[in-house]
């Protein structure tokens, strides 16, 4: 109850006379002896007085549902958990009377009825709660939160009660010191003279049941109370493993960095945070939205919002035969935010803001297991039960993930990081969690549900990567879609501090069509937040649109950064090798030779065709996606985490063709002459000449992105600040010939169709805006 019911209820039955005592609702009360009681009750009626009592009588027809609360007197002790937790022993339909109010002073007794039964609570332990239909234990996410019974509150207090009950007086007048040498509170000292029950109550109430079960082992251990310390660590060890996974994952969640991890550089995930859609009827997550094309070359499927599921509601979902969903694979595009939304479903668990239910969720990360492939592992294997003490050694000893009812979730995020392939289809069967095996034999066993066969699963991965599980093993697929419109303004208006810079932030991106399209991808609008925010701090900033290309260069170096960090571990801000360099100016001539064939869609045969692996396109570089096959054939296809940075990357490798190899692969092919060549090819306004001829001589939108993007690299912010260092060495020459390729725009834009003028405008302004 809260402080108003409190005040307003003792106001009934104050007195000059009145004793204070021990709500008979509190877990407190139930250490009273029954001989106390009557001796209670014999003053009562000799002196007239004494608090009002607290008496339930079973209702013969209730009207209404049952009321959970209760009347009581006032207390020196305030109500607690524990007391609702008390409350619960009314039956059902019964109903509170206060036994000290005048209206039952007025009541005869030939008005109750003869078999109504008087309830009383004089037992020293606390009474189990009864199950009351009708009223479900929640969560704030409205998810059903009933715990297992061992890990809930009467057992954990019994069990602690029980324990040090046991102590002598000087014992426990030790432990209650030490007790509060934990948390130097001053609410402590009233509980240092009262009995045990009114001890636990208070400790339950003021550090909740994780800490009091914790810190009362922890004081057993200072007055080495070993066999007392032992029962109660086999009596809870649920809820100790429980706990520890609470803290465990609260410490590693409750921090992100957001992009690339810098030291100094977090943020709270709370105050960041913005649930992306999610849904269960994924088509590749690509946007297939356009600042200028109607519809992308090939059109993508995108899905109705009827397919959305909250983040936390994932296992709450249902097979077609009404059961549970046990496997749960998420995918998404690059930097859509999955490692984040893990981060958040754990966080909220271990806060019990959702999926309280869960008795334990266990992270075993794909990028941790891959170190059981060294070759100390090869020859005698390794077995589950040393994986999971591994990754969480408290678990050691305990056989709690076995047991019948167990019900957990094992998070397995960053599949491709993997790095090696699982043979679904020849891997032998292990079914002991103690039996040893090779690391992939045990992870298919575990997928298969040969391995921990209680446990749900949740594999997170790139769809490249996640699509070689079988589907058998596969009971539903969400995806990551990102943000929609809302989403954008919401995470770009609270992780700033700053309320005037966060509406300027959210003002300037969505001058910038594309911009805002981009902005879909989590990943992006962080870039936008943290690039705007320094830009702002220049005073003169934000009275022109900002740049786009500028944005993607950011959007690649940081992708190809986050590459070599997370599946080559090499060290921050590592020097790009000739390998890097070398898969992003491949990517771009692929996506160049797709953008000559009016396709956004390549195959594995293409990629071949440029000297690439697979994995390190579609996987490692953080830039393409796999959509799922719709043909017949199952033959498996790819694109760019959206039309336009294929485009860039169209745009990028014929830039860095001309600039490193002093090569125009524009002059090759049908050129339509709309414009007479009035420049040499080899120079960069003969380059921009065959791109705007390209442009102007096919249909709206095929090359115009593609224009803007080649004009954005050559203004010297962009090739010779950005990209220097990284795709090439320190020391370049500048471009020459900028004015001729500044005048050739211009008097193109004269005499170009109406349509056309408006990119040709942004193509100028990508090239020689100097505001960043």
């Amino acid at each position: 109850m809260d402080s108003e019911n409190n005040q307003s209820t003792g106001s009934d039955v104050e007195s000059e006379n009145e004793t204070y005592e021990r709500p008979p609702s509190s877990y407190g009360s139930m250490k009273s002896e029954c001989d106390d009681m009557e001796k209670r009750s014999d003053k009562e009626e000799e002196g007239g007085g004494g608090i009002s009592e607290v008496v339930c009588f079973a209702a013969p027809d209730p009207p209404a549902p049952p009321v959970v609360g209760s009347q009581m007197g006032h207390s020196r002790y305030t109500e607690t958990l524990c007391t609702e937790a008390t409350e619960q022993t009314r039956p059902p339909g019964g109903m509170v009377i206060d036994a000290g109010s005048e209206e039952l002073d007025d009541l005869e007794d030939a008005e109750l009825d003869d078999d109504d039964e008087l309830l009383t609570t004089c037992s020293p332990e606390p009474p189990e709660p009864l199950e009351m239909e009708g009223l479900p234990q929640e969560d704030e996410s409205s998810q059903p939160g009933k715990l297992d019974p061992e890990l809930d509150m009467p057992y954990i207090f019994k069990s602690i009660q029980e324990v040090i009950s046991r102590l002598n007086k000087d014992e426990m007048f030790k432990f209650k010191i030490w007790f509060k040498k934990w948390e130097p509170l001053p609410v402590l000292q009233e509980v240092l003279d009262g009995d045990v029950l009114d001890f636990v109550d208070k400790i339950i109430e003021l550090f909740g049941l994780d800490k009091a079960l914790s810190q009362t082992i922890s004081t057993l251990e200072r007055l080495e109370k070993t066999e007392e310390i032992n029962e109660l660590n086999t009596k809870c060890a649920k809820a100790i493993f429980r706990f520890y996974l609470k803290e465990y994952l609260f410490r590693k969640s409750q921090i992100t960095h957001e992009g690339v991890p810098q030291p100094g550089k977090q943020q709270f995930l709370n105050a960041v945070y913005v649930a992306p859609q999610i849904s269960i009827r994924g088509f590749g997550g690509v946007d297939p939205s356009h600042e200028i094309l109607a519809q992308t070359p090939k059109p993508i499927q995108v899905p109705s919002e009827d397919s959305f599921v909250a983040l936390n509601d994932l296992f709450r979902l249902k097979k077609e035969d009404g059961s549970p969903v046990k496997t749960v694979v998420t995918t998404g595009i690059p930097g859509v935010g999955m490692s984040v939304s893990v981060a958040k479903f754990c966080l909220d668990w271990s806060e019990e803001k959702a999926n309280r239910d869960i008795q334990y969720v266990l992270k075993l990360s794909f990028r941790d297991l891959r170190y059981f492939r060294h070759k100390e592992y090869e020859k005698e294997g390794i077995s589950m039960q040393e994986i999971l003490e591994y990754c969480h050694a408290p678990i050691k000893g305990l056989k709690i993930l076995q047991e019948e009812n167990a019900k957990y979730i094992i998070i397995m995020d960053c599949y491709d990081c993997y790095e090696a392939p699982l043979d679904f289809q020849n891997a032998s069967v292990v079914t002991d969690n103690d039996a040893k095996a090779h690391i992939s034999t045990l992870i298919v066993n575990l997928i298969r549900g040969n391995l921990l066969p209680n446990a749900r699963l949740w594999i997170l991965g790139r769809r490249a990567a996640i699509t070689e599980i079988p589907s058998k093993f596969v009971d539903v697929v969400a995806e990551l879609q990102g943000f929609s419109d809302e989403m954008k303004d919401q995470y770009l208006t609270q992780r700033f501090t700053d309320p005037q810079l966060a509406a300027k932030i959210v003002r300037h991106y969505k001058r910038v069509p594309i911009i805002q399209i981009l902005a879909r991808q989590p990943f992006f609008t962080w870039i936008v937040a943290k690039i705007f925010k320094s830009c702002f701090k220049q005073g003169n900033y934000g009275s022109n649109k900002p740049r786009v290309t500028p944005l993607l260069i950011h959007f690649i170096i940081i992708q190809t950064n986050r590459m070599l960090k997370f599946y080559f571990r090499k060290k921050d801000n590592e020097k790009w090798t000739d390998d890097e360099v070398n898969l992003l100016r491949m990517l771009g001539k692929m996506s160049f030779k797709m953008l000559e064939k009016n396709t956004n869609v390549f195959t594995e045969e293409d990629v071949k065709d440029v000297s690439l692996e697979l994995n390190e396109v579609v996987v490692f570089s953080g830039l393409c996606t796999e959509l799922i096959p719709t043909a017949i054939s199952g033959k498996r296809t790819f694109c760019f985490s959206h039309y336009t940075i294929q485009e860039f990357m169209a745009a990028l490798y014929v830039f860095l063709a001309f600039y490193l190899d002093s090569k125009n692969v524009l002059e090759s092919g049908f050129l339509p002459r709309v414009l007479l060549y009035k420049y040499n090819g080899k120079s960069a306004a003969g380059l921009v000449q065959c791109a705007v001829s390209r442009t102007l001589g096919s249909k709206l939108g095929h090359y115009d992105m593609f224009l803007r993007y080649l004009c954005g690299m050559f203004s010297p912010h962009c090739y010779n600040n950005l990209l220097q260092g990284f795709l090439y060495s320190h020391g370049m020459p500048k471009v020459e010939g900028l004015k001729e390729v500044e005048q050739l725009l211009e008097q193109t834009i004269q005499t170009a169709p109406e349509e056309r003028k408006r990119n040709l405008y942004e193509c100028l302004r990508e090239m020689t805006q100097e505001d960043e």
